[in-house]
């Protein structure tokens, strides 16, 4: 791998991964470097590791909250306002749609790091050039409204290819809720050798509550949360607990193993800017609670010894 010219690294995430040096994505174009000096260089390689962990943070403190625009979300009007929301509200992370220009939007309104979401690899680099920071094949929603649906095979096939083109840059997979929870553990084991990063559970708009208020926001989390606790106890990577999560549910999630939960329809809905960043920081501090000290895997010994 090449080595980049040598740069100061400021506070922002940001100023380092300018679209013409962003270390994440493979490029044949970029002329040779000069050597190096060891007390002022940084490396590719060291570029690209406090790139992750900046992106990463978060999910390993587990107090991860992605707020997600949409993945055929492409009105910018909206996504400001969901990525102001999310800013404002105390968010981790905002997902959006795989666009260049929506990309340097969100950047224009938010420091935190900017998710792609995707069904097509060949998306990505663009996204990542203008600024993303992670990458996210997932959020399906939209496709099972018109029928389709995505085989543990085809989602692997787009991973592989992903890895090929963006082998170093922050990678999400969603896992469908369409599939048994043994066919979805299964999956995220095969996801975790491809070097996933991240795993995303989902089934939110497949959950048809019978009840309202508490009850029905419960169980309208309960196939995300089941799917949570039972791949995060299958893998070693980060699980994301994503669709039909609320400030009531939120702490479940992470009660149920999950590293972060993503978040989209609860604040979509609302007309509101203010509205909506009332809504995002009601979640991020129902997340704020002593069950960040244990990690998943000691969740169940520590609930033996109380």
């Amino acid at each position: 791998m090449q080595s980049l010219t040598c740069m100061s690294l400021s506070s922002s995430p940001h100023t380092f991964l300018k679209p013409n040096l962003n270390p994440l994505v493979t490029s044949t174009n970029l002329r040779p470097s000069l050597p190096l000096k060891r007390r002022t260089c940084f490396t590719t390689k060291a570029l690209l590791s406090s790139t992750k962990e900046l992106v990463l943070k978060d999910f390993q403190e587990r107090r991860a909250l992605k707020i997600i625009t949409g993945l055929q979300n492409f009105n910018k009007d909206n996504v400001a306002s969901v990525v102001t929301a999310a800013d404002k509200g105390g968010a981790t992370h905002v997902d959006i749609a795989c666009d260049p220009e929506l990309v340097k939007l969100a950047l224009s309104l938010t420091s935190r790091p900017v998710c792609v979401s995707s069904v097509d690899p060949a998306a990505f680099p663009a996204a990542v050039e203008a600024g993303a920071l992670m990458v996210e094949i997932g959020n399906y929603d939209s496709f099972y409204e018109k029928g389709i649906i995505f085989t543990p095979e085809q989602i692997l096939g787009l991973t592989k290819e992903t890895r090929r083109i963006l082998p170093s840059v922050v990678l999400s997979v969603t896992v469908p809720h369409t599939l048994s929870l043994p066919d979805q553990v299964k999956l995220a084991e095969s996801l975790e050798q491809e070097g996933v990063d991240i795993i995303q559970t989902e089934g939110g708009k497949g959950s048809n509550p019978t009840k309202s208020g508490v009850l029905g926001l419960i169980e309208k989390a309960t196939p995300t949360l089941a799917a949570a606790y039972s791949i995060s106890r299958a893998v070693k990577i980060p699980v994301m607990c994503s669709s039909g999560i609320s400030a009531v549910t939120a702490p479940m999630a992470i009660t149920s193993g999950a590293a972060g939960v993503g978040v989209g329809s609860a604040i979509n809905r609302l007309n509101d800017v203010v509205a909506m960043i009332a809504e995002v920081r009601s979640i991020a501090n129902s997340l704020q609670t002593p069950l960040q000290m244990y990690p998943a895997h000691e969740m169940e010994t520590h609930s033996h010894t109380q």
